[in-house]
């Protein structure tokens, strides 16, 4: 049977069970195993654990209810990791995103059964719509995306990287008109999310707890790390989020 999967791993809302100093998927570094415990990996693209039933990922990931969604992995190579293989319910893609201007580049998946929440699998929190991120704020992403570009195969560990959020002002002088207020950039500053992270998460500190600000959307084609990569801005989905949730 040949399943295609997305892999998640946070620790009681936004706070992981295990944390470490984060560093710079290209030019990251290992996470500590089950660090990140809300990050979902397909693997064709990541996505975040944001309670038992919902996992959230990118519009473009073109998630379907024949795809699996992995939960609890670090290792892709290791048969040995206590992971959960969840069936997915329902899909729920933003009914504005645009393929063109990648607009509204967010879904929910609803899964089948709830997850097993534990000390590997645990939701993140997510952006209020009040919520301010500003640029130069230090942040972090993670996903078992290309190292680099041209590399042969995604890593078989689970990376993390730190970036630095943008101002949507800075993001335009790489990206021009192509930035809309529904997008968040960061990075562009050796390290980026690169092919394989769409989906997944970029994580800021608030309140002490990890909270979800952005999604993995676009950015350079050979993931430069000198150009900032884009996300879909969560503070701008959370109300389409919450009235999903809510209706179904």
């Amino acid at each position: 049977l040949n399943l295609i999967c997305i892999l998640i791993c946070f620790w009681g809302c936004g706070v992981p069970a295990i944390i470490t100093g984060y560093s710079r998927i290209v030019n990251g570094e290992e996470a500590v195993p089950h660090s990140w415990p809300y990050s979902t990996d397909f693997h064709f693209c990541g996505g975040s654990l944001i309670n038992e039933l919902w996992v959230v990922t990118a519009a473009h990931c073109d998630v379907r209810t024949s795809h699996c969604v992995i939960l609890g992995e670090h290792d892709l190579s290791s048969n040995a990791e206590p992971i959960q293989t969840m069936t997915v319910g329902k899909v729920f893609k933003h009914p504005n995103y645009n393929s063109f201007t990648i607009n509204n580049d967010i879904l929910l998946i609803k899964l089948a059964t709830p997850a097993q929440l534990n000390i590997h699998v645990s939701p993140v929190c997510l952006a209020e719509t009040s919520d301010n991120f500003p640029g130069g704020m230090k942040c972090v992403t993670s996903g078992w995306g290309l190292t680099r570009y041209n590399a042969p195969d995604t890593p078989a560990l689970l990376q993390k990287a730190a970036l630095t959020l943008l101002t949507n002002d800075d993001c335009k002088r790489y990206w021009g008109t192509k930035i809309t207020d529904l997008m968040i950039c960061a990075g562009a500053s050796g390290a980026s999310s690169c092919m394989g992270d769409s989906g997944g998460p970029l994580v800021c500190q608030k309140d002490g707890v990890w909270t979800l600000v952005g999604i993995v959307s676009w950015g350079s084609s050979v993931c430069s790390t000198s150009s900032p990569g884009v996300y879909a801005r969560v503070t701008k989905l959370r109300a389409w989020v919450d009235q999903t949730i809510a209706a179904n």
